[in-house]
């Protein structure tokens, strides 16, 4: 398969790239997507939430009144639950939400992101952004020379561009990654992809074997 490159200000160079059909050209697999996204939503809560139970709270261990004969309902100490700053029953926990997923069905999952994001025609390869310094005038020009200014969009760069990130970080509707590190969900997510030309090589490689890369740092919580 071959795409199209494109220049900063929007308009074709009048070459082109061969990317592999079998990353970029596949059928779109909405199913490993779904669990993929899922997956990365889940990966990044953080577990924190917390109530505070019977035994927690503060307040007088001592029996309200005598168990029996009193005509009323039986009670135990002020911290039940069925009093105004008991403790809750049954309340929220710390605990992992983290989800795992088998290697191939994440692959299949962000293959199929990409695939979907060519076949919308919503995927441009452009020449690779050598910004001088950081101007985020450029970065919204390049936008609106796509047309996506206002439109949710993720630039994907072959390394950790200084310039270019921090250009694109006071436009709410750009995401600025590094391509190795765009997962299913940032895929999928935005309107329209935009990768350097450089960037190609370094996701099919990402498909080719390797180390793992967490998508999300999951916070561990102690339980």
């Amino acid at each position: 398969m071959e795409l199209e490159v494109y220049s900063m200000n929007g308009s074709k160079t009048g070459k082109k790239v061969s990317v592999s059909d079998a990353v970029f050209g596949i059928e779109p697999h909405e199913h490993s997507m779904w669990l993929a996204i899922k997956a990365t939503l889940a990966n990044r809560r953080q577990g924190t939430h917390k109530v505070k139970g019977r035994s927690e709270v503060a307040g007088s261990t001592r029996k309200l009144y005598r168990q029996k004969g009193t005509g009323r309902a039986r009670q135990g100490d002020i911290k039940s639950p069925l009093h105004p700053g008991g403790g809750k029953m049954h309340g929220p926990q710390p605990h992992l939400y983290t989800q795992d997923l088998p290697k191939k069905v994440r692959q299949l999952a962000r293959k199929s992101a990409l695939s979907q994001k060519v076949k919308a025609n919503a995927f441009y390869v452009i020449e690779d952004l050598n910004l001088g310094e950081i101007k985020t005038k450029q970065m919204a020009g390049m936008m609106k020379s796509f047309s996506l200014d206002g439109k949710n969009s993720l630039v994907l760069t072959a390394e950790n561009n200084k310039n270019v990130y921090l250009s694109g970080r006071n436009l709410p509707s750009l995401s600025v990654l590094d391509a190795a590190q765009a997962s299913t969900y940032d895929i999928w997510k935005n309107k329209a992809v935009l990768i350097e030309k450089s960037a190609l090589e370094i996701i099919e490689k990402a498909f080719e074997g390797g180390a793992r890369k967490k998508e999300v740092a999951h916070i561990a919580l102690p339980a």
